[in-house]
């Protein structure tokens, strides 16, 4: 790897299909490239992906530490920094964090969200979109900050809401826009450009 390009470290609950679009859109003339998958899932399937795509990997199980989300953070951020990362992608990671953790990786952490912030914070966002009779959804791509999907905006992209739609086929829908959108807001943001991204 050359010493040119920046690090990026991503953390996964799940599947991890954003970390793949993620890792592969990081290759070329990218200036970044993947430097850890890390799961507080074992097991989780975007591990072997990661694996399979030549990306270190790392799990804390939150479920060793038994609520204490302070032990369970030292752990994550001992992880995390043994990579020496210079930015943290939250790609469905399904963990509050403290603002602890989020102050050590201050302006340099990344998440995607499946709603037009700062519509519809937290779960279930596909079927509160519907049930409020929006027009529109999406996903945003947003700076961490200590509020609770909080942090300034650094771009959405946007699909109608049918007549006939569910929550699972709205969340099927919007989850391409998110494969777009997260590479373009990242691409950005590792070279120091915030400026706004729309898809």
């Amino acid at each position: 790897m050359s010493g040119t390009h920046k690090k990026v470290a991503i953390l996964i609950s799940g599947g991890g299909s954003n970390m793949v679009s993620l890792a592969n859109s990081m290759v070329g003339d990218h200036p970044a490239r993947p430097c850890l998958v890390l799961s507080n899932v074992p097991g989780a399937g975007g591990l072997n992906k990661a694996s399979d795509m030549g990306i270190a990997t790392a799990v804390v199980d939150h479920k060793d530490f038994k609520g204490d989300r302070e032990a369970f953070e030292e752990a994550l951020i001992s992880a995390i920094d043994a990579h020496a990362p210079d930015i943290i992608a939250l790609a469905g990671f399904m963990r509050i964090l403290t603002p602890r953790f989020i102050t050590h990786y201050a302006g340099r952490m990344l998440n995607i969200h499946p709603s037009l912030l700062p519509k519809y914070k937290g779960l279930h966002t596909h079927q509160r979109a519907i049930e409020a009779g929006d027009s529109e959804a999406g996903c945003s791509v947003h700076e961490v900050t200590a509020e609770l999907d909080g942090g300034p905006i650094l771009g959405q992209a946007r699909v109608p809401i049918l007549p006939d739609d569910t929550a699972d086929t709205l969340a099927a829908r919007v989850l391409p826009r998110e494969h777009a959108l997260y590479p373009a807001v990242l691409r950005r943001f590792v070279v120091g450009d915030i400026t706004r991204v729309d898809l």
